[in-house]
């Protein structure tokens, strides 16, 4: 082999062994991040008595005594495990929505996903739902879940023209104007209720995913791997849009097609995250820009990384909402955004250092 061509296989070689690391690192740290998640509390547990009462309720060895095993296997681990995969179903939908816009500042709220989903849940919440139904959705979940699809098809009617082409531009638009009419009405009935009304619509829209059980789980577990999946096969589509619409054609994406699959799978899976979690900010908007500095644009590599920090990020948060204050529980939004806004302003100032 000549040198100029072992010294592109050696840089490949290199960018291999690169991501296989962080993904190696990264994944480590999300299993012992959930272990910690688990023992850390308002009752702090050793990592033996977790991996103990998690035993015990699989029927290996003796176990722990009964509130011990409650409060291990019933409440903290679907707890930690949904933070996990809400953290990395929107890390994964704002990279989509990132490289299919080519718009560096879009999330998973973009197509308006928050205010809908705000909006049915307002109204589940008046109603005076809140028991548990069918997928483990209570009733305000699913409320919020269909108004989210609702405002989902709006926009994509909003968006598409009379030939059927879907145009991000109006796209984009059209999210904006479905998501700010949905919070004007979100304001309206919460005006127009009580204060009891107006603070559990507070709590909502901050986000938590303290009452999420194991019902409740499996739906979410579904969702997120579907998304990943999708997503993973268009992988090389999305790295196409890099280059623009013309570019993506020339090189043999379907772009029209790719574009309805993808907006739709990555709003859908928003709407179900939100419909359990609530409205969580900056996950989708910064885990991308931070792992496309480790381990660069190519979306089969970011893809995975991007799902790991994603799901790191929110065990953290969570850890952190229920510690830092003692007997008191913070919206899982504050501390995503009392970290994501300085680690946003930095990421902004390195990339306008390199242009």
């Amino acid at each position: 082999m000549s040198a100029p061509t072992a010294a592109p296989a050696r840089a490949r070689s290199r960018a291999r062994v690169g991501w296989a690391g962080w993904f190696a690192v990264l994944a480590v740290a999300l299993v012992l991040s959930c272990a910690a998640g688990v023992a850390i509390g308002s009752a702090d547990l050793s990592l033996g008595t977790v991996v103990r009462s998690v035993a015990g309720r699989l029927g290996i060895g003796s176990g722990t005594d009964l509130l011990t095993t409650h409060i291990v296997v019933d409440l903290r681990l679907p707890r930690v495990l949904a933070a996990a995969l809400v953290g990395a179903g929107l890390a994964l939908c704002g990279t989509v929505l990132q490289s299919l816009t080519g718009n560096p500042l879009a999330d998973p709220y973009l197509l308006g996903m928050s205010g809908a989903a705000s909006f049915g849940a307002v109204l589940a919440i008046t109603a005076g739902a809140g028991t548990i139904g069918a997928l483990g959705l209570s009733a305000v979940s699913a409320g919020a879940f269909v108004a989210a699809v609702a405002g989902l098809l709006l926009v994509f009617l909003i968006a598409t023209g009379r030939s059927g082409v879907l145009s991000p531009g109006r796209l984009i638009l059209g999210g904006i104007a479905v998501g700010q009419f949905c919070a004007a009405l979100t304001s309206a009935v919460v005006l127009l209720g009580d204060r009891e009304l107006a603070q559990r619509v507070l709590q909502w829209t901050l986000g938590s995913v303290a009452g999420v059980r194991w019902s409740g789980l499996g739906p979410m577990l579904v969702v997120v791997a579907i998304t990943a999946v999708v997503v993973a096969a268009h992988a090389r589509v999305l790295d196409s849009f890099a280059f623009g619409e013309r570019a993506a054609a020339s090189l043999g994406t379907h772009v029209e097609r790719s574009r309805w699959v993808l907006y739709g799978v990555a709003s859908l899976c928003t709407a179900a995250l939100v419909a359990q979690a609530g409205v969580i900010g900056f996950v989708g908007l910064v885990v991308p820009h931070a792992a496309r500095m480790l381990v660069g644009p190519l979306h089969s590599r970011l893809l995975p990384v991007v799902a790991l920090v994603g799901a790191l990020l929110l065990v953290w948060a969570d850890i952190a909402a229920r510690t830092v204050m003692a007997g008191r529980e913070l919206p899982i939004s504050v501390v995503t955004a009392i970290v994501g806004v300085p680690v946003f302003v930095v990421l902004l100032r390195r990339r306008g250092a390199r242009g």
